[in-house]
């Protein structure tokens, strides 16, 4: 059986990451969704996206199992995924559209609607997660301890004091260090630079982004060309140990994340000592003057 794609856009609730780019096109373990979700499919032993016959429709805001995915293909009869909510985000025939006589196959717990930017957070922690050895074609200076899994690609320099802990993707071209820690599920892309004293943990930092020294940024999503001030810290846990809430317009939504930091639009720029809260998002261009404490999104450049 074949597969098509479907393209969702740049929907609003997953703002601001798709202010500047389409869902298909944000980043999971240095990939573009789109990417990873059609790897996924040819895992599951689906081919390429044909024009007719009986094919499985999938969601560009959905994520489904392997699992799953190959009970899709071996279904006799019109057949869709749904979550318990009602959503459909899969459906095998040979149109766009969901028959009213499909059968229903409840989504399982590794499957789920892409409605917000932390749910790329969980897909980056399941592709991350699954790396099974190290590939490092980065030049790796002595007194960098690796504990566990690095992959870390051409023309990127790992200098002294670098700790490694669980496992971590960095891309192209990065200057990682000196004396800086990484680790959780952690994507790091291109030409990046992760500074002295600077604690990044199970995050996506998008390419050309700079975190230069004195700062943490945990269970947070980075956009393109950013830049941290000297210790800009994105918390991450709440005192009572509750699930983190964030804003999506205007509603106050569960983020169901017991630890979860910032997003970040493309091009924001922090001042020295900024303290953002837990699942505060910050929209392309906003910038933060020294010592804020950003309280609320920001959605207005130098607001």
């Amino acid at each position: 059986m074949n597969a098509v794609l479907v393209d969702v856009g740049a929907p609003a609730t997953c703002h601001p990451l798709t202010c500047t780019r389409n869902l298909a096109d944000c980043p999971v373990a240095n990939r573009p969704l789109a990417e990873a979700q059609r790897q996924r499919l040819q895992a599951a032993g689906f081919g390429n996206d044909a024009a007719t016959g009986a094919r499985l429709f999938l969601r560009g805001d959905a994520w489904l199992s392997v699992a799953l995915l190959q009970a899709l293909r071996s279904s006799q009869s019109p057949t869709a995924v749904v979550t318990a909510d009602g959503q459909t985000l899969a459906h095998t025939g040979t149109a766009p559209d969901v028959s009213p006589t499909v059968a229903i196959l409840p989504a399982d717990a590794e499957s789920f609607a892409i409605r917000f930017p932390w749910d790329l957070l969980r897909i980056n922690e399941i592709l991350v997660g699954a790396l099974a050895e190290s590939r490092i074609e980065a030049q790796v200076s002595a007194n960098v301890i690796i504990d566990g899994i690095l992959v870390a690609g051409v023309g990127t320099r790992i200098l002294p004091g670098v700790y490694v802990e669980g496992k971590v993707i960095v891309g192209r071209n990065c200057k990682i260090g000196p004396n800086c820690y990484l680790r959780g599920s952690t994507a790091i892309g291109d030409d990046c630079h992760i500074g002295q004293a600077v604690e990044v943990k199970n995050s996506i930092i998008m390419s050309r982004s700079a975190l230069p020294h004195l700062s943490y940024c945990g269970d947070s999503i980075i956009g393109e060309r950013v830049n941290f001030g000297a210790g800009t810290i994105a918390a991450n846990f709440r005192h009572d140990g509750g699930h983190h809430w964030s804003r999506i317009r205007g509603e106050v939504v569960d983020t169901g994340r017991r630890k979860f930091g910032t997003v970040m639009g493309d091009h924001v720029h922090t001042g020295i000592n900024t303290s953002i809260y837990p699942g505060r998002k910050l929209w392309p261009h906003v910038s933060t003057l020294p010592g804020e404490v950003v309280q609320a999104d920001k959605e207005t450049p130098h607001g």
